[in-house]
C-alpha cells in the first residue's frame, strides 16, 4: 500500500510558480501521521509550499491535515486526486472543527488526534472499507505519538526542530480554535519520550528546537519536570506561553537554565474591558504586564509579542497605545494582528449572532482574500483597520526601529540570539505587506471543487 501526505498551502496568486518560501518551517501533522503509520506502507510526502504535487503519481490513499486557512486549497488537492480515483482522508484542527463541511470534499474525516485512530484509518483503506467519520471518545494517551521526519529529506526548511511537549490549553480565549479543538484541555506526552526526541536530532546537528504546545504553563508540575532534564542537554529552545507563566519564579529559573530563548505571549490588548470580552483577564494577574516584563526580562527571556484588534472597544488610538507600548519594552518580536473569527469557536458564534460575518464561510468565499477582515467591528471600519494593522506593523520593524531594540541588552544578551536578531527582524520587515490580499487556495487552479456524492 503507498500514502501520500500533502501539506497544503493558504494559498498563491495566479501563475505563481512557488509559495513564498520565507519562514516555512518543517511541518509536524505530516510526520506524526508518518510515525503512526504501520511499516509495510510505503509513505510519500510533499509540502504544497515548497514544490508542485504530482497529481498522477500512483497512490492508494491521501492524506491532508488541514487549518482554517488551508482549507480552500486541501479541497483543491481533493478534488484532483479523488477525480483520479484515489481516496482522501483529512484531519486536523479544520476537519475537527467543521467535519461536515470537510467530509463534503474527502471520503473520510478524522475527528481529533490521530493517535489511537489512525491504525483502523489504514487498516480500512487496505481494505476499501473507509468510513464517513473516525472518532474517539477520549483524548488518546500521547505515549502513543512518534514522529517520523525522514519525510522531509531533501527538502528546504528554516533550520529549526518542532517538537511537541504536550497539546491543548486549559484556558477559554473566546477566540481561541485550540480551546474549541480540545475542549480546554492539555495532555502531555511522557518526559523521556521528549527527551529520547530531542536527542535523536541533536545527532543530526540539530540545536535549535520550537515548542510548538500551544501553551507550555498549562500543567506546571509536568512542565517543570521537562525543563529539569532539559537543562542537561545543552539545547537552545523557544515555544508559546500564557502571560501567568512569569509570576512563577521558579518555572522562569528552570526555562531560563535548560536553553530557552524567548516566548511568544498572547498580550492581545492592553484594555481591561476587552480582555474580559476576550475571556483573557487572567492577563492582568500578580500585579499585571509591568510585573510580569520585570520578571521575564530577569531572566533575560526575549519576547515575541502579538496583540489583536476588531474588539468592540478598540479605535485608532488603541493601536497607538499598543504600538508605544511594544517599544518601550523593546520586545524582541511583535505582532499587530487583526481579529479573526474561526468556525467553532465562541467568537464566530458570537459574531453570527449578532449579524457582524461579512462572508458565509469567509475561507472559502472567493471575495475574501488573506488579511481582509471577515466581519464588521464596532468602532472601525473593517478596511480601515486592516490598514491600522499593516501600518502598525510597518512602524515597528522600521530600521529605526529594528535599530533601537538591538540596543536593548536582553535582545543581545547571548550571542546566538543577537546574530539572528537582525535577521528575523528584516525577514518580519519585509512580510509586514508581502501577503495582503493573497488568495485563499490556487488562484490559477482550473478545476472545480469535486463533492462526495453518495
Amino acid at each position: 500500500m503507498k500514502l501520500t501526505l500533502i501539506h497544503p498551502c493558504v494559498g498563491r496568486w495566479a501563475g505563481d510558480k512557488q509559495y513564498i518560501r520565507s519562514w516555512q518551517m518543517e511541518p509536524l501533522a505530516p510526520a506524526s501521521l508518518a510515525g503512526l503509520t504501520p511499516a509495510d506502507v510505503d509513505v510519500t510526502f510533499y509540502d504544497d509550499r515548497l514544490e508542485q504535487i504530482p497529481f498522477d503519481e500512483p497512490t492508494d490513499l491521501v492524506a491532508i491535515s488541514i487549518e482554517t486557512y488551508t482549507a480552500h486549497r486541501a479541497y483543491q488537492i481533493a478534488s484532483e486526486y479523488r477525480r483520479r480515483g484515489v481516496p482522501v482522508v483529512m484531519g486536523g484542527f479544520h476537519a475537527t472543527l467543521c467535519p461536515d463541511e470537510a467530509s463534503m470534499y474527502a471520503d473520510a474525516v478524522v475527528i481529533g488526534e490521530a493517535e489511537g485512530q489512525w491504525d483502523a484509518v489504514i487498516d480500512d483503506a487496505r481494505h476499501g472499507t473507509l468510513q464517513r467519520f473516525y472518532r474517539q471518545a477520549n483524548r488518546p494517551d500521547l505515549a502513543l505519538t512518534r514522529v517520523d521526519r525522514s519525510i522531509f529529506a531533501g527538502k528546504r526548511y528554516v533550520p529549526v526542530t518542532l517538537i511537541e511537549a504536550g497539546r491543548g490549553c486549559h484556558f477559554r480565549c473566546e477566540f481561541c480554535a485550540v480551546q474549541s479543538y480540545f475542549d480546554a484541555t492539555q495532555v502531555r506526552r511522557p518526559v523521556d519520550d521528549i527527551l529520547r526526541e530531542i536527542r535523536a536530532t541533536k545527532k543530526k546537528g540539530r540545536g535549535f528546537y520550537f515548542f510548538v504546545d500551544d501553551n507550555i504553563t498549562s500543567n506546571f508540575e509536568e512542565a517543570k519536570e521537562l525543563y529539569r532534564e532539559l537543562r542537561k542537554l545543552d539545547i537552545r529552545w523557544v515555544s508559546q506561553a500564557s502571560i501567568n507563566a512569569a509570576h512563577d519564579e521558579e518555572f522562569l529559573d528552570l526555562i531560563a537554565r535548560s536553553g530557552c530563548q524567548g516566548l511568544l505571549i498572547g498580550f492581545e490588548s492592553l484594555d481591561r474591558k476587552t480582555l474580559r470580552m476576550m475571556k483573557k483577564k487572567f492577563n492582568t494577574m500578580g500585579g499585571g504586564y509591568e510585573v510580569a516584563l520585570r520578571n521575564l526580562r530577569r531572566h533575560h527571556i526575549r519576547l515575541y509579542t502579538t496583540f489583536v484588534f476588531g474588539y468592540d472597544f478598540d479605535t485608532a488610538e488603541t493601536f497607538e497605545t499598543a504600538l508605544e507600548f511594544a517599544n518601550e519594552h523593546r520586545f524582541y518580536m511583535a505582532a499587530f494582528n487583526h481579529l479573526t473569527p474561526f468556525p467553532g469557536t465562541p467568537l464566530y458564534e458570537r459574531l453570527e449572532q449578532e449579524g457582524r460575518l461579512l462572508y458565509d464561510k469567509w475561507w472559502l468565499d472567493p471575495r475574501y482574500a488573506y488579511n481582509k477582515l471577515p466581519f464588521r467591528p464596532k468602532l472601525l471600519d473593517p478596511d480601515e483597520l486592516q490598514r491600522l494593522c499593516v501600518e502598525t506593523r510597518a512602524r515597528f520593524y522600521s530600521w529605526s526601529n529594528i535599530l533601537r531594540r538591538f540596543a536593548d541588552p536582553v535582545n543581545r544578551s547571548t550571542f546566538f540570539m543577537a546574530r539572528n536578531y537582525p535577521l528575523i527582524n528584516l525577514m518580519m520587515r519585509q512580510e509586514v505587506r508581502q501577503r495582503d490580499d493573497m488568495p485563499l487556495g490556487d488562484e490559477g487552479w482550473s478545476g472545480k471543487l469535486l463533492p462526495v456524492t453518495g
